[in-house]
């Protein structure tokens, strides 16, 4: 992980005061539960228009000035924190058997406030499998010119600098007038290794080439992510420095912090229409705030499901055992979660590191397995109608095994047909350390996350269900390997020592499949990219929203968030839940 708390930050501009619950109105004509990534995002574009007001409702509190999360070397440093949420699933059966804690946060910013500030977008081919599942009008096409309507680039001027780091960027990829600032910090590593590393890709058995901008859409290749940072000021840039303090005196939008969404409300009438959303206050009081329009659920995967099923929309067997009066029998609400398992090797480095390494590659199957990637596609293929069976067993048959095998062919069609990337490597010198972070990108396994009580502040259960399937644990090895090839690989391997962990006393360098497992399950956490737990997709093969992302059997309540994504994608959450979010902020506007 990265630990660089001797770098100094620059200095930034004093706080800026939200507009807090003295401020709240009785009634809203948009309310958005959440302000995070997504929700103010939603909540900035609707109060555009001067005659619609809008309300953000907010578990946490402003943190505008919390170096933890305005220090861009300081990932990690917030965890544990008040502003963490720390969700919890439960013991994980086929991963090791133990708990895992889920990083999510709990700020006006929400988990832009703590993320890792990578900015990677997804894979084109990945967008576009959006459309091919029913999603009609969500492709890489359509929501490209999103990405770069969010985006402010910063486009480095130091030529030192790009000469140095090795940084560099395609001018057509970005967006230069939005909010979000997106760039490179000043302590960008510059010494040489990004060049060091570049060679060494390409004299791998199967080379990984440069890829000169990751998010024009070809993810493929060893490349330089930036960074959601104000390069200027040397601080993080999340969606509340983006989208909401520059825009707060507008005196039709107004937040309200440390306030617990409990439920909807609802209109006594023949459609299911909702009328407000009911909250616990700072000071502890519960009340009502109505919604003239809309509500929308924009407060994550793994509370955006829950609210709905603590409003009557779920699964009516799971909702008439905790009392809940069904509005909508929606079974799917809460299931296909996704989530990516995240491991670790460490090397010593012969040299001391002390600046902010931003080295990503992410290689394709083929690149991975370089002399049996047909063998084991074609084995992958055969075993996807078992594989679909097994998980909608365990998830209760909810999501068919016939709509899970159609999934899994789109999934498998990427992989080996259209050569999206599996598996994300990070490179993270500290000191005299080579940190690499590593997961497969696309896992099959799938689980849920559902209430576990009518009360609204009790915890959810959460069951990613990692490692279910065996193709996951065996993506993982092979990248573990792959890593291994790397570190051995001149010109990287000069600067390179003995490895720490998991140590060839501990995994051999021709350790087999199994040998890994102790390894890989026992020291495995969440990547925190939980996705698809309300899913866009049509509602008969278990969709929760329709392409409006208005929630089936609902008039009025959409959800806009990373639930609604229906695959995992290669880059990390952020970029695209901005780019999402824009795109239904428009798609809302059309019916003001």
């Amino acid at each position: 992980m990265r630990s660089f708390a001797g770098l100094a930050l620059l200095p930034f501009a004093a706080a800026i005061p939200a507009r807090v619950a003295q401020n709240t109105q009785s009634s809203y004509d948009y309310i958005v539960v959440g302000g995070g990534t997504a929700g103010l995002v939603v909540a900035n574009r609707l109060s555009e228009h001067r005659n619609t007001s809008v309300l953000v409702i907010e578990a946490g509190g402003s943190v505008y000035n919390n170096t933890n999360v305005t220090d861009t070397t300081g990932y990690g440093n917030a965890f544990g924190t008040t502003i963490d949420w720390a969700y919890q699933t439960v013991d994980q059966e086929y991963g090791g058997g133990s708990p895992q804690t889920l990083r999510a946060g709990k700020a006006l910013g929400g988990t832009s406030t703590i993320n890792g500030m990578v900015y990677a977008r997804a894979q084109d081919a990945q967008i576009d499998a959006w459309e091919a599942i029913g999603n009609k009008g969500w492709n890489w096409e359509t929501l490209f010119p999103y990405f770069k309507k969010s985006e402010g680039f910063q486009v480095p001027s130091d030529y030192s600098f790009l000469q140095g780091s090795g940084v560099t960027y395609d001018s057509a990829a970005h967006g230069y007038e939005g909010p979000l600032k997106v760039g490179w910090p000043p302590a960008e590593e510059n010494d040489g290794l990004a060049q060091t590393l570049n060679k060494t890709y390409q004299s791998l058995d199967v080379p990984v080439p440069y890829n000169q901008d990751l998010n024009g859409g070809d993810m493929v290749g060893f490349s330089l992510y930036p960074m959601t940072v104000d390069s200027k000021l040397n601080i993080r840039e999340d969606a509340a420095r983006a989208y909401y303090y520059p825009y707060q005196s507008r005196k039709n939008l107004h937040v309200l912090l440390h306030a617990h969404a409990n439920k909807l409300t609802w209109k006594n009438n023949e459609d299911v229409t909702a009328d407000g959303v009911e909250v616990i206050l700072a000071n502890g009081t519960t009340t009502v705030i109505r919604a003239n329009r809309e509500v929308i659920l924009s407060a994550g995967s793994l509370k955006s499901p829950v609210l709905l099923e603590l409003s009557g929309i779920g699964n009516k067997a799971i909702l008439s055992k905790y009392g809940i009066k069904t509005k909508v029998d929606l079974p799917t609400v809460g299931e296909n979660l996704q989530d990516q398992m995240n491991n670790a090797i460490e090397y010593n480095s012969k040299k001391n590191h002390t600046q902010l390494p931003d080295f990503i590659s992410y290689p394709t199957i083929s690149q991975l397995f370089p002399n049996t990637s047909s063998q084991i596609g074609a084995r992958l293929y055969k075993q996807l109608p078992s594989y679909a069976a097994k998980v909608a067993s365990a998830n209760g048959n909810v999501t068919k095994a016939s709509d899970l095998e159609r999934f899994f062919r789109i999934q498998w069609n990427l992989i080996f047909k259209s050569k999206i990337p599996v598996a994300e490597v990070l490179i993270e010198p500290s000191g005299d350390i080579f940190d690499t972070e590593y997961w497969s990108l696309i896992p099959f396994s799938r689980g849920n996350i559902h209430i576990s009580s009518a009360d609204p502040t009790a915890a959810a259960t959460i069951d990613p269900k990692y490692f279910m399937l065996d193709f996951d644990f065996q993506s993982q090895v092979q990248v573990s390997r792959f890593i291994r090839e790397l570190y051995s690989t001149e010109p990287f391997a000069d600067q390179v020592g003995v490895e720490i962990s998991p140590g060839l006393s501990t995994v051999s360098a021709d350790a087999v499949d199994a040998a890994w497992s102790d390894f890989l399950k026992s020291g495995y956490r969440s990547n925190f990219h939980p996705i698809s737990t309300a899913a866009m997709m049509p509602k008969e093969i278990g969709g929760v929203v329709d392409t409006s992302l208005k929630v089936y059997g609902t008039s009025n309540v959409r959800v806009v968030d990373a639930s609604v994504l229906p695959f995992q994608v290669c880059g990390h959450l952020q970029s695209t839940i901005y780019a999402v979010a824009e795109r239904a902020a428009d798609i809302i506007k059309a019916g003001i």
